[in-house]
């Protein structure tokens, strides 16, 4: 069966993981999306630019390719828990105004634009999935240790957007499924400054979380829609 399979952030650890993995189905056709991307097309797999934070960018893409052509499978591979000079706050005293906006935009705002921009290239006839990369440590209710403010809650919201776009699209959309996934900890630059504390048979490469996620998205059932998972299929959340 052949399948559309949409990949943003393809150029991260698990996203470029994912599009070698989805690619080796020539019946797929593999769309990897990602900033800086230069457009490139070779068999199967259609590589172009995209800006998670412009609006104008997702429309063109959209409009480029999926006015005819539905998606079956998307994932938004992004994630943003540091850079050069933000990093997770161990203190109430590290929290700022701009820290919070930059990583809410990444890590929730700019999933709720995918969202509504590409919802309504689904395909309607068969089973599809739109799934984002949220957080074990966004769990309210597994918070034993506190810190990382920003990041948890940024995480938490794109858990409350998927469960709110769930409910929403499935009014239309009866074969949709929406749901978050925690990909692991991944050796990953994302997840370097914190490597020292995680068990060596508790940090994956992004190939393994990789097959791991495409596991899941293949098992998932319309009835989870709305909830999120971890690598291992385990309802995580809330």
């Amino acid at each position: 069966m052949s399948r559309n399979i949409v990949i943003i952030g393809a150029s991260g650890t698990i996203g470029s993981s994912l599009v070698n993995i989805y690619k080796k189905n020539s019946d797929n056709q593999v769309y990897a999306f990602s900033r800086g991307y230069n457009y490139h097309r070779d068999a199967n797999l259609i590589m172009d630019d995209i800006d998670i934070l412009d609006e104008e960018s997702m429309q063109k893409i959209v409009k480029k390719y999926f006015t005819e052509s539905s998606i079956d499978i998307l994932i938004i591979a992004t994630g943003l828990l540091h850079n050069e000079i933000i990093f997770p706050e161990k203190s109430i005293r590290e929290i700022s105004l701009k820290k919070f906006q930059t990583v809410f935009n990444i890590n929730t705002f700019a999933p709720a634009l995918i969202f509504k921009h590409f919802f309504n290239s689904i395909s309607r006839e068969r089973k599809s999935v739109f799934a984002a990369f949220s957080a074990r440590v966004g769990s309210i209710s597994d918070n034993k240790i506190g810190g990382w403010h920003s990041y948890r809650a940024s995480k938490s919201a794109l858990n409350m957007i998927i469960k709110n776009f769930s409910i929403e699209i499935s009014r239309k959309y009866k074969n949709n499924i929406i749901v978050g996934l925690h990909p692991g900890t991944v050796d990953s630059k994302l997840s370097k400054p914190f490597q020292k504390n995680v068990p060596t048979e508790k940090l994956f490469s992004g190939e393994y979380s990789a097959l791991k996620i495409v596991k899941v998205l293949d098992s998932l059932s319309i009835q989870d829609t709305g909830k999120c998972f971890d690598f291992n299929s385990l309802e995580v959340f809330p």
